[in-house]
């Protein structure tokens, strides 16, 4: 279709609309520029989420698994696209990462995680406010909290709360990070994500709807009093969560999403008899009250770290010995001790910082005690020679070789199901995984093997990151943070050219690898959310195989048997079609706490029937913890029982489809007309080479428009560069902006409905009348900014057209003849037209702002019932108890026993009496504080209104 720039300015202001919240085409522009495939359930959980303008924030609770990063993605993305750009993620540490890419490749969204490096950084960079960024701002819970009087004074326009279960608790004075992250956010809106809502106690409800708004339900008496006590209200409540807590179950989506399995595989190894007796002799080290290789200050820390090594290779172990050695070394020849250590070591094996976070909070502060006994101290020091000699003594170990057979039974599993030739293998130690690449490219995968760790460093890695540089230098890929490009240089080598990635646990932070279909836990971490990470790179959204999980099992170690039960059959990490749910990984509170639990083990027990009795003990607790005793009841509430959800859903994904078929034909429309002088169009392909940017920092190259029609090419498609184009892409937001600011004036417009492919039947019943026809713009302000695009239309003769034909006669191609000017008749009918259409859409606006105003009331009604009710159940109980004590008086046995109920029965009449007095200054109180809300309510609902005229013409239909 042929535009001309009044298509254009009418296209490029639909585009860009902000529609009312829960109209149709509410979330357009997020939706188009969204790279994922589009599920019903959360586009239904983003409108959810932006249904009310009134509310404080609302709980995306769908079960694990369904995408809720998504569905925040979708919501960021349209705040984003209403120029709502204060944005602000708080979650945990390890998934940080995650987020920053997440927001990049799906929703082409800037985003920047700020730790206690950047922060400092960015201040001597003379950026006073670090946290005022042109970007999502990404932060830690334990960083936010501690970063809370910044927070605070930022006008942030929504905080996404990640895992919001660990805020379950944040209404308590004690919860020290659950309050500051309350205070500081207080007044912003909010959008907490969680599986878990509810895990052991209906106040976790309580907590999460505090967090996001105080005055939604009273205080924590009012709830328990009524909602948890006998005889508690279980209906009322699955009616007020409604509001603000939605839940979607993996059963009600089937239909949508295709998940494939988890597949485990046990590789078992049996150390050989060297091995074996370097295992004991460390260990019985490591369990010596009193050592001067391992001293007291980060004892705990220190020890954990050397068990892992010595699960994971000797090679590994051998070198944290010669660390060790030399201390003591330096120690016996009177050289100054360094406080921190063990930092060589942890740097060494790239331990992950929020592990170390939470061990390091429970050292103890001492260091090695002043007096030394040398002869002791020589011994310790030729202990350690011996050891590290006895582990430089094994070459290759007995679980290297396992690793090969490993690596055949899972390549030969992938060959039968059809998937690439890809291993993922998961070590906890930097040495470890040198030694393994080193390994295996002498056993049959020379120049198939990348390594990738924090730091991405050495030879091989440096020679890849170049090449890819060379590679995408006019692409778009290259962001210039060397951190960044290398991480993506090292994935692509993986997916393009290496069959295996040997990855430390820094690793598992922030990287999608779908293509590949094999994790292998070469060493298998204690903690459980550690694993559920590792497997969750490979396992998740969009793999399209079933998932290999292979892990090593170390045959002449209980200890490790039983973790490995434990992990397979408690948590069922290995196997399924998701995995560990939420609830399970939820329920044991922290993975840190966990590994604290099996190294206790470890150093405590000596005997396999100790080291049964421990385990057994363990796993009861944890049975305890798992089998959740309000399973029926999170049901009950949080679990929607709607049959017509099918039908809904799919109604939901078929009117967003023909939605997004129409936004990406006009902006194509749009971006022709614009860029018609300076690129070569492709219309098979939706692409077009772009020759003569029209604005600095727009590149020159091949773009492709963002479709879910069509595959999208490859990098290599143009030599210039490829580029996904978007309504958010710099070049997509300059054609928008000159299509609104080109020049419209006064004309005639014929359009040509003849020569139209297909059918246009509204138009064709116009042909060969004319009129008059302009063009508003009506914005309103009362809760959010509200764009109403309004034609007003007249036949020669005076009938009018309605939207939807004005709307369809711009679909349409047509002619521009100029036009002296407007004729005063045909002004005045058209201004009363433009009148009583803008007086139509403003009466809609009152109406929807009425609703909204009114569910925001009823939430503080029953605010303030709840507050009374409490107060008002304290003076039932009181009363309650005055009946009791009144009968045991009068069956009192002896006076004695008569006197006291009487003594006590006074005490409670003089309590009923207060009480009674007390219960109206209360409901003057909550009154006050009612009607305070409503009026900043009203105050907020008050609307403004401007209206601009964009063009009128004069239209013949031909």
């Amino acid at each position: 279709m042929q535009l001309t720039a009044y298509h254009a300015k009418y296209l490029a202001h639909n585009l860009t609309k902000q529609a009312p919240p829960g109209a149709a085409d509410q979330l357009s522009m997020s939706l188009f520029d969204a790279s994922v495939d589009l599920n019903p359930h959360q586009i239904e959980a983003a409108m959810f989420a932006l249904q009310s303008p009134i509310a404080e924030g609302a709980i995306l609770a769908d079960e694990v698994g369904l995408g809720k990063t998504i569905e925040a993605g979708i919501v960021l993305c349209q705040k984003w696209a209403e120029r709502k750009r204060r944005l602000l993620i708080i979650c945990p540490a390890s998934i940080r990462k995650q987020w920053a890419t997440e927001l990049a490749e799906k929703f082409n969204l800037p985003a920047v995680v700020i730790d206690a490096k950047t922060h400092r950084d960015l201040k001597r960079a003379g950026q006073p406010w670090p946290l005022d960024q042109k970007a999502v701002v990404i932060l830690s819970y334990h960083y936010a909290a501690r970063l809370q009087d910044e927070l605070r004074p930022m006008a942030w326009d929504l905080v996404v709360i990640d895992e919001a279960h660990k805020l379950r608790n944040a209404y308590r004075p004690s919860n020290r990070i659950g309050q500051a992250l309350r205070w500081a956010t207080e007044g912003r809106k909010k959008l907490l994500l969680t599986a878990t809502p509810l895990q052991n106690s209906l106040m976790e409800l309580y907590g999460l709807s505090s967090f996001i708004d105080e005055n939604i339900f009273g205080d924590p008496n009012a709830f328990r009093s009524k909602y948890i006590n006998t005889g508690g209200d279980l209906d009322g409540l699955r009616l007020r969560l409604a509001d603000f807590c939605k839940r979607t179950l993996r059963k009600q989506v089937l239909e949508y999403v295709r998940y494939t399995e988890r597949k485990a595989i046990t590789q078992p190894f049996r150390p050989s008899d060297v091995e074996q007796s370097l295992y004991d002799a460390i260990s019985r080290l490591l369990q010596r009250e009193e050592s001067y290789a391992i001293p007291s200050r980060q004892r705990h820390l220190t020890i954990l770290i050397l068990r892992k090594l010595l699960a994971s290779s000797s090679y590994a172990i051998a070198g944290t010995l010669g660390t060790l050695r030399a201390r003591l070394v330096d120690l016996r020849d009177g050289i100054e001790q360094d406080d921190h250590w063990t930092d060589a070591i942890i740097d060494a094996e790239e331990i992950e910082e929020d592990l170390l976070d939470e061990w390091l909070s429970d050292e103890d502060a001492d260091s090695i005690p002043d007096l030394v006994e040398p002869a002791r101290l020589r011994s310790e020091i030729d202990e350690l020679a011996k050891l590290a000699d006895m582990a430089n003594s094994i070459e290759v170990d007995t679980k290297t070789t396992a690793l090969l057979q490993a690596l055949d039974v899972g390549f030969a599993e992938q060959s039968r199901m059809g998937a690439p030739r890809k291993a993922l293998i998961f070590t906890e130690s930097r040495r470890t995984q040198d030694y393994l690449r080193r390994y295996l490219e002498t056993h049959g995968y020379a120049d198939r093997v990348v390594t990738f760790s924090g730091t991405n460093s050495g030879e091989q890695v440096q020679a890849i990151y170049q090449a890819w540089v060379q590679a995408n230098l006019d692409t778009g890929h290259v962001t210039g943070s060397k951190a960044i490009d290398v991480r993506a240089a090292l994935i692509d080598h993986f997916r393009d050219h290496a069959d295996i990635m040997i990855a430390t646990e820094a690793a598992a932070e922030g990287v999608n690898l779908q293509f590949c279909s094999m994790v292998i836990n070469y060493d298998l971490p204690w903690n459980p959310q550690r694993i559920e990470q590792r497997i969750g790179r490979c396992h998740r959204y969009g793999q399209k195989h079933d998932v290999i999980v292979i892990n090593f099992l170390n045959e002449r170690n209980e200890a490790d048997q039983r973790i490995h039960a434990l992990l397979r059959d408690k948590f069922n990490l290995f196997s399924g079609v998701f995995g560990a749910s939420d609830e399970v990984l939820g329920s044991i509170e922290s993975g840190v706490d966990f590994e604290k639990r099996i190294l206790a083990i470890y150093q405590d027990c000596r005997t396999p029937k100790e080291i049964d009795a421990a385990f057994d003990a363990l796993q009861a607790e944890l049975d305890e913890q798992i089998r959740s005793r309000m399973e029926e009841t999170r049901r009950a509430l949080l679990e929607n029982f709607d049959e017509d959800v099918h039908a809904r859903l799919r109604l939901r994904l078929e009117d967003t489809k023909a939605q997004l078929d129409r936004v990406g034909r006009q902006f194509w429309d749009v971006t022709r007309f614009i860029l018609q002088d300076s690129a070569a169009f492709d219309d098979a392909e939706l692409a077009f080479d772009l020759a003569q940017p029209p604005a600095p920092g727009i590149a020159r190259g091949r773009y492709h428009l963002i479709s879910r029609s069509a595959d999208q090419p490859s990098a290599a498609t143009n030599d210039h560069g490829y580029f996904l184009y978007r309504l958010s892409h710099p070049l997509g937001e300059h054609v928008l902006d000159a299509a609104k600011s080109g020049s419209t004036p006064a004309a005639e417009l014929l359009f040509d409905v003849t020569s139209h492919p297909g059918r246009n039947a509204v138009v064709e019943a116009l042909k060969g009348r004319s009129g008059w026809l302009t063009l508003r713009r009506l914005t309103v302000t009362s809760f959010e900014t509200e764009d109403y695009l309004l034609f007003s239309g007249v036949k020669d003769g005076g009938r009018s057209l309605d939207q939807e034909t004005c709307e369809r006669l711009f679909g349409v191609a047509a002619a521009v003849r100029p036009l002296g000017g407007v004729s005063a008749e045909a002004a005045e009918r058209i201004e009363a037209e433009a009148a009583q259409a803008q007086k139509a859409a403003l009466n809609r606006s009152l109406e929807a702002n009425n609703k909204h105003f009114a569910i925001a009331r009823e939430r503080l009604e029953q605010w303030a019932e709840d507050k009374v009710y409490a107060v008002e159940r304290a003076l039932k109980d009181t009363k309650e108890q005055i009946k009791a004590l009144r009968r045991e008086a009068r069956s009192a046995a002896t006076l004695e026993e008569e006197h006291d109920a009487q003594a006590r029965l006074v005490e409670l009449e003089r309590k009923q009496r207060k009480q009674r007095q007390e219960i109206f200054a209360v409901e003057d109180e909550i009154a006050d504080r009612r009607d305070q809300l409503i009026a900043g309510l009203q105050k907020r609902m008050q609307r403004g209104q401007t209206a601009e005229t964009l063009f009128t013409i004069r239209w013949s239909v031909v």
